[in-house]
């Protein structure tokens, strides 16, 4: 298990460049299986949970080239269909949750996808039910082994259909338009997913051949085609990384520019942001983050109420932020309520940050008010354990900006999603080693 030990309290400076989406790297790794013709792929992540599907898709019979830092081709001409009854896919599709998605491919395809019960993060329960009620809306045969956990659906032809999400969930948006671009006829998906990586999956078979309307809204309309072709795509850079790197700018009192950020796909994410007092400056492309010399304070609603910052479907604010929100506020001025509403174990981290000295009632599962220090009171290093990616970087931005030489434990979580962090975080400054 591995380990970062942080010196924190130093301020930091200079430039840092987001990674690529890994949010979109693993649905649009697994399109690659709705063709034969080959499929080039840039500004990929290299983080652990997409090498992880690209090994998936290795095994999976997929032929894959490295073309340079974070550029892939793939052609998926010659698919080993057994090894999906394989023990090995059995536990290579448990340990990565973005798995689910190589189903509505390899259905829509082959006529038959599986999967094991998928992993990932330990943040709640996650459905698969859209999922699978999508594709049975499409005509596939479903079947679960209680036994093994491991799930299957089958179809010799799928046929376009009209369908309501029962949530907008992005996984299954992009597994059921998958299956449904080689439909037979037109399928529409009320209360789609609409966020910028789901439309840039669109796009992406939009440019193979198929016929997908309504991009960015929550009605999506596919007409079926009898084949896809090859395409090149390059991935946005991740919006969650740089709503990190705000953070960590603004706890630590730092002046950092945040290069090509993608300003048009970042939605509300400044303006939540701003509303915690921290300046968000737009030049060009980049974010530049000043140095909050004097703090930052929580704006109140206009009657004078607490500010009350929660999750909801885009464009609304991003569920993967409200860990780093919650964090950089325990330093605000002012006091702000945060209510997580997707997962209810997602702010069990809180108990870490109130041992380093933060203000924080955890009023249930899903709420939690922060009462800021303002800077007056630093927080105190301690030792900790990252229970999942975004809880991870949160106690990493909180271990910087504290007084002492905090620990890290189980950092496999945060390079599940984030790449090359201690190097370069090192690069603008920060004081941290990784330990095995």
């Amino acid at each position: 298990m591995g380990t970062f030990k942080i010196e924190g309290g130093h301020q930091l400076k200079g430039e840092i460049t987001p990674q690529g989406a890994k949010n979109e790297a693993l649905q649009i790794l697994c399109a690659v299986l709705l063709t034969p013709e080959r499929v080039t792929i840039h500004n990929i992540p290299n983080i652990v949970d997409v090498n992880k599907l690209i090994d998936l898709l290795e095994n999976l019979g997929v032929k894959i080239q490295k073309l340079g830092k974070g550029s892939y081709s793939f052609q998926a001409d010659d698919i080993n269909l057994e090894y999906l009854e394989s023990e090995q896919f059995k536990k290579d599709g448990r340990g990565l949750r973005g798995s689910i998605m190589i189903v509505g491919p390899l259905l829509a395809r082959f006529g038959k996808g599986y999967i094991p019960k998928p992993g990932g993060d330990k943040i709640g329960r996650r459905r698969l039910d859209t999922h699978f009620q999508g594709f049975i809306k499409l005509g596939a045969n479903f079947r679960y082994n209680r036994e093994e956990y491991f799930y299957g659906v089958e179809a010799e032809t799928l046929s376009g259909t009209d369908m309501l999400l029962d949530e907008a969930s992005v996984t299954g948006t992009a597994n059921i338009v998958m299956a449904a671009v080689l439909a037979k006829g037109t399928t529409t998906i009320y209360n789609a997913a609409c966020e910028p990586y789901l439309q840039q999956l669109c796009k992406m078979l939009n440019r193979m051949g198929a016929k997908i309307s309504g991009i960015a809204s929550n009605l999506l309309t596919i007409e079926g085609v009898d084949s896809l072709g090859g395409t090149d795509h390059t991935m946005l850079p991740d919006m969650i990384e740089i709503g990190s790197w705000i953070g960590l700018a603004a706890m630590t009192k730092s002046e950092i520019t945040i290069k090509n950020v993608n300003w048009d796909s970042l939605g509300v994410i400044p303006g939540v942001f701003a509303k915690l007092g921290i300046t968000v400056e737009k030049k060009g492309d980049d974010i530049f983050i000043p140095e909050h010399e004097n703090g930052y304070e929580i704006q109140n609603y206009i009657d004078g109420s607490i500010l009350t910052i929660a999750d909801a479907p885009w464009p609304g604010f991003t569920p993967d932020l409200l860990s780093i929100v919650l964090t950089i506020a325990t330093q605000a001025r002012g006091e702000v309520l945060i209510h997580q509403k997707m997962f209810e174990s997602r702010l069990f981290f809180v108990d870490k940050l109130i041992d380093m000295g933060a203000k924080i009632i955890l009023c249930d599962p899903h709420r939690a008010t922060v009462i800021g220090h303002d800077f007056k009171s630093q927080l105190k290093a301690t030792t900790m354990t990252s229970p999942d990616i975004r809880a991870g970087i949160s106690l990493l931005i909180a271990a910087l900006s504290a007084k002492g030489t905090s620990t890290i434990h189980n950092i496999e979580q945060i390079d599940r999603g984030y790449e090359y962090i201690d190097d370069r975080l090192r690069a603008i400054g920060a004081k941290i080693l990784r330990v095995d």
